[in-house]
């Protein structure tokens, strides 16, 4: 058996172990391959998103981050931005608690406890002071840390509800923003880092839906800007990391967590995408509607539709009909802003001529001038426009349907609903609009909705389909020529 001086010193040795475990945390950060890739982007881009599902570990993500910056002590598996030479930092949250309760706590302990300060991604040797922030308990407002190169690095804790002009002023190296910022605070972010060629980065799930932040990188990334997307199955048990099996969340876990959120929360939750809550026009996820391209048949009837515009795009979507398993397919789309007719036209006529197009009542609209509405206008340009515009189809007993928007919209949900309505993945454009189409007031926005309303148009004129080869199915219906070549 071992001596009591033998047991004494394999505690004393396990004792030091733990401690140097709880006050150089990051020396065990085993970063997800979503969490890696995350900061290799950094070697490229300047301004950087990490939009991710609930509880997967992105706040410590950019804390460590942060802390690799801060002190230059970097991983040998780092391949993203590298600072040789003190910086200074700032890290914000929206307001002063949750900076200290999330950012804080994740670089340098909990708050609450001082005999724990330390133990948060950086590491306690190297934290030379800090300084509280008055009015907020055990809120610090910055820290000193050592950096190995000498000299030492300088970060400030900042909240989104401090004044602008909080945000201004000082040139900064590194600014880590976790929680979505205004777009104005952000872009003072930004210039913040311009002169010191420096960089800014984000860590949040997106809550507030389909801002104008999270469109920008979503749908208009720049050179030097980088998104990373990552869900609840990126960081699941079923992920291997460099060290191993684990993860932050089991099947079990995941299927509790998704019952407490409403179906339209769920997505956003779980996947890490945007969401505009209870007022989306259609409140299930995309992947109930995404579809991987499929042979369109000859025989299917095919029917296109237009949305007039010139600030706000021209869009035209080209659909098919699979009527032996009722399927409506958008399989291609077209959008682009501020081009007449003749422009469009010929993107339209690169698209089988045979193809119906129906359009809006104001394509009918004659100018103060009395020159041809915008319809007649593509009928002499060769576009095969339907002869009356755009109507829901019409009641039973009836010639003339209404121009509701909800009837037309009601009736694509119940399809999508029961599985007969597809869009190919290929087309990111459609699918940029569905995250973003959304009620407010009980009234849809109309902001960046066109191919969402040339779909509505023909999604609701399958009447007037028409096949490329072997139109029988027409024999059993009523069938009018609608200026179809």
């Amino acid at each position: 058996m071992p001596d009591r001086q033998s047991i004494e010193k394999a505690v004393e040795i396990a004792r030091e172990i733990r401690t140097r475990e709880r006050f150089n945390k990051i020396d065990l950060y085993d970063p997800y391959p979503y969490q890696k890739n995350f900061h290799d982007t950094g070697g490229s881009a300047n301004q950087r998103l990490l939009m991710a599902a609930n509880r997967i570990g992105k706040s410590y993500c950019g804390a460590a981050e942060l802390s690799f910056h801060v002190t230059g002590l970097y991983p040998k598996w780092w391949n993203g931005r590298r600072f040789n030479q003190p910086i200074v930092a700032w890290a914000g949250g929206v307001s002063n608690e949750t900076t200290r309760d999330i950012v804080q706590f994740e670089l340098l302990g909990s708050p609450d406890d001082p005999e724990a300060f330390g133990s948060g991604s950086i590491p306690k040797k190297l934290i030379i002071k800090t300084e509280r922030k008055p009015g907020v308990p055990n809120a610090k407002s910055v820290a000193l840390i050592k950096h190995v190169s000498g000299g030492n690095s300088s970060l400030f804790f900042k909240a989104y509800e401090m004044q602008v002009e909080k945000w201004q002023g000082r040139s900064v190296d590194c600014i880590w923003l976790d929680e979505e910022p205004s777009r104005e605070l952000y872009s003072q972010a930004v210039t913040r880092t311009l002169d010191r060629r420096g960089m800014v980065y984000m860590t949040f799930t997106p809550e507030a839906g389909m801002t104008e932040t999270v469109a920008s990188f979503m749908n208009s990334l720049q050179s030097g800007q980088s998104l990373t997307n990552a869900t609840w199955d990126d960081a699941s048990e079923r992920i291997l990391s460099m060290g191993g099996s684990r993860g932050h969340l089991n099947e079990a876990v995941m299927e509790q967590i998704l019952s407490s959120y409403s179906p339209h929360e769920r997505e956003m939750r779980r996947y890490g995408r945007p969401s505009i809550g209870s007022g989306l026009v259609f409140p299930l996820g995309e992947e109930k509607i995404m579809v991987e391209p499929v042979e369109i048949k000859s025989h299917w009837p095919r029917i296109a539709a237009i949305d007039f515009g010139w600030d706000h795009p021209t869009a035209v979507v080209w659909c098919a009909i699979d009527r032996d398993e009722e399927m409506f397919y958008v399989y291609d789309c077209y959008r682009a802003s501020k081009a007449s007719p003749s422009v469009h036209a010929q993107i339209i006529r690169n698209r089988p001529n045979f193809i119906p197009i129906a359009y809006p009542h104001d394509g009918n609209r004659r100018d103060s001038m009395g020159n041809p509405g915008l319809a007649d206008q593509y009928r002499n340009l060769g576009c095969n426009f339907l002869l009356e515009h755009f109507t829901n189809p019409p009641p039973l007993g009836s010639n003339k349907g209404s121009n509701s928007i909800e009837e037309g919209l009601m009736a694509m949900l119940q399809s999508v609903e029961a599985g007969k309505f597809k869009v190919f993945s290929t087309l990111s454009d459609w699918f940029e609009e569905f995250r973003m189409y959304h009620r407010k007031d009980n009234k849809v926005v109309p902001i960046r909705d066109d191919l969402m309303s040339a779909t509505r148009y023909a999604f609701q004129s399958q009447r007037f389909a028409v096949a490329g080869e072997d139109p029988s199915w027409t024999e059993d219906v009523t069938y009018r020529n609608y200026g179809i070549v």
